[in-house]
């Protein structure tokens, strides 16, 4: 059983920093890209960032230059720094990972979602 677990969003104003993190727990043996999207309401989910496990990033262009993300191969976690935000950020954000478990299956993964909302 592989979880993921998210925590950090929250209410802030625009031009203000928040950041997302997400851990992931189980039987994992490893864990390939991991990366973050959101869903605003009455729109598609869509990609915010993702990172490879050799540390290559991409970014929608959206949120370049604003946010970073990273990880922690050691603790199985990914992080999503987001400053400069602004009221079109607000969304819900979800965690994904592709993970390789201990059994040899591989899957892909979605963490339950953080509110994130940004007030002018």
């Amino acid at each position: 059983q592989v979880q993921l677990v998210e925590s950090g969003g929250g209410l802030v104003q625009a031009g203000g920093s928040l950041r997302l993190s997400c851990a992931a727990s189980g039987r994992i043996f490893s864990i390939n890209v991991m990366g973050w999207y959101r869903q605003a309401p009455g729109k598609q989910r869509e990609l915010v960032a993702r990172i490879t496990s050799g540390g290559s990033t991409t970014y929608a262009d959206s949120v370049k230059g604003r946010f970073t993300i990273s990880r922690d191969n050691a603790k199985n976690t990914v992080y999503l720094q987001m400053n400069s935000l602004k009221p079109e950020d607000t969304a819900v954000y979800y965690c994904n990972a592709d993970i390789s478990t201990m059994s040899g299956a591989r899957s892909g993964y979605w963490g339950q979602g953080t509110q994130v909302t940004v007030s002018s």
